[in-house]
């Protein structure tokens, strides 16, 4: 049984959720499960108020797989209409191709209770382990990388560090 977030009990205004494209050496992309989402998803989060975005998106990445992540590109960004949740928009950063010793750090890491699995999955094997909007939002972060395309993660117009 799934139970409900804060976010479900205690809606912001809106939602600003960051998620990041991690991959192995074999090209496996790093997945989480969680006790109040069906299917697997990116790993990332909803950014607290006045929280800078990629701030946000490293803080949830490490409390979830232990990795500290540079996120400074954005490879896809996903407007989610009002439904059971405020409106929303989801930034999916670029969080690299992962060093053995990073893979390690993520094999040995003990998430929150609200993460019950951390799985490393192949492309073709998102659409049956995710719901159908997050592997969408994946399929499209993968094209802008195979683009090389991303837009860079801007403070006031610098690049954020």
């Amino acid at each position: 049984m799934f139970s409900l977030p804060r976010i479900l009990t205690d809606p912001p205004g809106r939602r600003l959720g960051h998620q990041a494209l991690i991959l192995n050496r074999d090209g496996a992309v790093l997945l989480i499960g969680t006790t109040y989402k069906e299917g697997l998803l990116l790993p990332g989060g909803s950014a607290e108020r006045n929280e800078l975005p990629h701030l946000a998106a490293r803080r949830h990445i490490e409390t979830e797989t232990g990795l500290a992540l540079p996120l400074a590109r954005v490879l896809a960004v996903d407007y989610v209409a009002m439904q059971l949740l405020p409106e929303g928009m989801n930034l999916v950063y670029w969080g690299g191709r992962l060093m053995p010793t990073q893979e390690e750090i993520v094999r040995r890491h003990r998430p929150p209770a609200e993460i019950v699995e951390l799985r490393w999955a192949h492309r073709a094997e998102l659409a049956d382990a995710m719901e159908a909007d997050q592997h969408r939002r994946a399929e499209q972060a993968f094209a802008a990388l195979g683009r090389g395309a991303h837009l860079p993660m801007l403070l006031r117009g610098v690049p954020a560090a």
